[in-house]
């Protein structure tokens, strides 16, 4: 019996079948936001590769099957996979393949069966050594150039940093953790390289480098904050005023951060339909203000809607409000919630991990660079409204 023919019959429907099997899988959420296409990478090459090494007549095609699984690797790390979800989607493939190919294979005699299992898990065995290769590979280009990114960062803070000492003390303090977890686990990874011999255990190392990545985000996301608020402080934010688009700009945004808040079913909802076409304003500081006030609303809301409505005033003004069905912040709080650095946190909620202190302290000084107001009303376990009031100057 040919086996190699029979697994090119069946190929459309072994992928279709992986693709759904995929999907359902909930250890492999990063594939939940893919197209089809997406899910399907280079595995279709995969299997054209099997169907010729299976074969008796064709010429191996094992090239193929090593470039196919050399670019899904690199595919995947961009797509935000982590090492355990890739390893379940090979575990798949071969579970829809031989589940395809059972019936048949028992009409073989022994040795068939033998030669065609031990060649498809010959197969999905090196198509997975193949695909962490690159994989990794990826994943050191992000870090280099993120190390990159983090060294020019760095040089900028040091300038300005003289300037202001004022909150050395507690950046030096915010600074400590991602900066010794970055530092003990690249040092660990660098000393293996090192030793040139063979790393059993590749998940454990994988996860070394997806902690430094994750590590040096959450660092280089503090940084950009800092300086941002260290430019206002020393005056060196100049304003671009064009006319803007504010009901595209507000979408982009929403757009932008769709994903987070669909991670925790939350709803946006915006209503600016009455608002000039275009006003003008710095869209560049404009777009953080938003950013900022949509964001932190996602972050501290469980449950319920994030609505994001403009309007025009009296007195030549127009307003944008951000609110949220989240925790809310007790009254005593309100008055400090602008100030750099502090965060509201209680004994049954404590701070957000990835909570810096310096969002709405940036918000507060970018609304007062254009000219603006910011109003805060908000009622513990109801939720809070953040309105930001500007000058009405129509294009």
């Amino acid at each position: 019996m040919d086996f190699s023919q029979l697994l090119a019959e069946k190929k459309d429907t072994i992928l279709d079948k992986w693709i759904l099997a995929v999907r359902k899988d909930r250890r492999i959420e990063s594939a939940d936001d893919l197209s089809y296409t997406g899910v399907k990478d280079h595995i279709p090459d995969v299997l054209k590769a099997m169907v010729t090494v299976l074969s008796k007549s064709q010429e191996n095609d094992i090239q193929s099957m090593v470039t196919a699984s050399f670019q899904h690797g690199a595919i995947r790390a961009e797509q935000g996979f982590d090492p355990a979800e890739i390893a379940r989607e090979y575990h798949l493939l071969r579970t829809v393949i031989f589940d395809a190919l059972q019936a048949d294979l028992l009409k073989g005699i022994p040795a068939e069966i033998i030669r065609s299992m031990r060649l498809i898990d010959a197969i999905i065995d090196e198509a997975i050594a193949r695909c962490f290769k690159s994989y990794v590979e990826e994943r050191l280009r992000e870090l280099h150039k993120l190390q990159a990114s983090l060294t020019l960062h760095n040089e900028e803070l040091t300038r300005l940093i003289s300037a202001n000492q004022e909150y050395l003390s507690q950046l030096a303090h915010e600074l400590k953790h991602p900066l010794t977890s970055i530092i003990g686990y690249s040092d660990l990874f660098l000393r293996q390289q090192r030793r040139k011999t063979e790393i059993k255990d590749s998940f454990t190392n994988l996860e070394h480098i997806e902690r430094v990545l994750r590590n040096g985000r959450q660092l280089l996301h503090l940084i950009n904050d800092v300086l941002e608020l260290s430019r206002y402080e020393a005056g060196q934010i100049k304003l671009q005023l064009a006319p803007t688009d504010v009901r595209e700009l507000i979408g982009n945004v929403c757009e932008m951060l769709e994903p987070l808040a669909a991670g925790k079913n939350l709803q946006i909802v915006v209503d600016c339909d009455r608002i000039p076409e275009k006003l003008i304003t710095d869209s560049f500081q404009l777009q953080q203000i938003v950013t900022n006030l949509i964001s932190n609303a996602i972050r501290y809301t469980e449950s319920g809607t994030v609505i994001i409505m403009c309007q025009v005033l009296e007195k030549q003004r127009w307003a944008i409000a951000v609110s949220d069905t989240g925790v809310g912040i007790a009254p005593e709080n309100q008055a400090q919630i602008f100030e750099p650095y502090f965060r509201v946190s209680s004994s049954d909620r404590p701070y957000l991990p990835d909570s810096t202190g310096l969002g709405l302290a940036i918000v507060s000084r970018l609304v007062k660079l254009l000219q603006g107001q910011i109003n805060l009303a908000s009622q513990v376990g109801v939720g809070s409204t953040f309105t930001t009031i500007f000058p009405l100057v129509e294009f």
